[in-house]
């Protein structure tokens, strides 16, 4: 558990491009700055954005907290990762059945492309290519304290400054999750310990391994994050989860981290009758309710 984590530390990994769609700017960053049509509001956001950071950080409105575990993990029955207590693998915390892409995939230089499931990038337990192998689990939020200073601006009758801090907490829990998985590639697991990238660098993911989050493409199930925050014990650093299992506080990320060499990200897509039908035996719930939780890609 990381706790009160320093503010400007994270500040550094910031990506600013989603920044400005807070307020409807759509261009890449910093080209946007420079944009004939939208670039002159870009940069007053942008410069507003900064001073209130600053303030954010020496005033210490925020409070950075994370939590994540490295755990031995095995793929089986194909497409199911089971995560382990200890090294014996026989106490299960978690069974996690991500979903495959259906659609037809391109072929490209006379080869058809894998239909890919975040299973591929673990080893089995069992058969060919058995081995043992890890995961990593984590959440961080940056949104401790938003909303009694959101409402301090609100009293004020200053909704501007309170949509500021929002997109600010949101920018700082991001670069909390981008510094956190840097830490773990090359400090906490170390398998890229000589790993040595610039802030752009790791926004572009020039970088080995994947930290999949539920609810995104590659996982569109939500329903995983209940078990991980269980595993994680996420309410000791002041996280939790919603009934429609959304994150609390709102400026939060979740996810797992995944080290294999060749680990991707993927878009699902859209899934036939045939998965849900095998995913809802997989995760033992009635048909009626797998299609309830996976009605975005049905």
């Amino acid at each position: 558990m990381l706790k009160n984590v320093d503010l400007a530390e994270i500040a550094a990994c910031i990506d600013w491009g989603p920044f400005f769609q807070t307020w409807d700017l759509a261009g890449p960053f910093p080209q946007i700055l420079r944009d004939e049509v939208v670039g002159a509001e870009a940069q007053r956001v942008f410069s507003d954005g900064k001073r209130m950071l600053q303030r954010l950080i020496e005033g210490r409105w925020l409070q950075a907290n994370g939590v994540f575990a490295l755990l031995p993990a095995n793929t089986v029955d194909d497409d199911t990762i089971e995560v382990y207590a200890d090294e014996s693998r026989e106490q299960v915390l978690l069974r996690w059945s991500p979903l495959r892409m259906q659609t037809e995939r391109p072929v490209v230089d006379g080869e058809k492309r894998p239909n890919r499931c975040l299973a591929d990038f673990v080893a089995p337990k069992a058969g060919p290519g058995a081995k043992p192998d890890y995961i990593g689990l984590f959440a961080v939020t940056a949104g401790l304290g938003v909303d009694k200073k959101e409402r301090q601006f609100i009293a004020d009758h200053d909704d501007y400054s309170a949509i500021l801090l929002k997109a600010l907490a949101d920018r700082l829990a991001e670069a909390f999750a981008e510094r956190l998985h840097q830490r773990v590639r090359t400090e906490f697991w170390g398998y890229a310990p000589d790993e040595a990238l610039s802030n752009e660098a790791l926004i572009a993911e020039q970088y080995r391994g994947i930290r999949p989050a539920p609810g995104y493409p590659a996982c569109p199930d939500h329903r995983v994050k209940a078990q991980m925050f269980e595993v994680l014990k996420a309410q000791e650093i002041g996280m939790g989860l919603t009934e429609s299992l959304a994150m609390t506080p709102a400026a939060s990320v979740s996810g797992f981290y995944i080290a294999h060499p060749e680990a991707t990200y993927f878009n699902v897509g859209r899934i036939g009758d045939d998965q849900i039908a095998d995913w809802a035996r997989r995760m033992a719930m009635e048909e009626a309710e797998a299609r309830r939780g996976l009605a975005g890609v049905l």
